[in-house]
């Protein structure tokens, strides 16, 4: 399930990102998506690849890979980010809700340390 009203467009400084052509109240499940899991192994082999900036840790131990199968994969890291997801394991889905109102036209942003104002250094910030 994806929002009708989420399309994917060029980002200002990230490539592609997640928008909305209408307003979404906050806390509005926004999409629910399949994932392509990967094993431990298998990540390995992918984060070899360019698909490395798109598949998600998974599992409890966080050893395994998703790929989302939606726009998941597609919506880019801010530390304010205005959308939160959450990981299914037994159903091998995830889910994007909004944290907070989002105007039309508006980018989607996830935080992706999990948690919507962790500023932990992700990878491709780290120093």
């Amino acid at each position: 399930m994806i929002l009708p009203i989420l399309f994917i467009a060029n980002s200002h400084q990230k490539g592609k990102g997640v928008f909305t052509a209408e307003p979404i109240p906050a806390n509005t499940t926004i999409e629910i998506s399949p994932v392509l899991i990967l094993s431990a192994d298998e990540r390995i082999i992918v984060e070899k690849t360019h698909l490395y900036n798109y598949i998600f840790e998974w599992g409890n131990d966080y050893l395994q890979g998703a790929l989302g199968m939606g726009y998941i994969s597609i919506y880019n890291h801010s530390y304010q980010a205005n959308c939160i997801y959450e990981m299914d394991f037994i159903e091998e889905t995830m889910l994007i809700k909004t944290v907070k109102h989002i105007e039309a036209g508006e980018e989607l942003f996830i935080n992706y340390n999990a948690t919507p104002n962790d500023t932990t250094p992700i990878w491709f910030n780290a120093v």
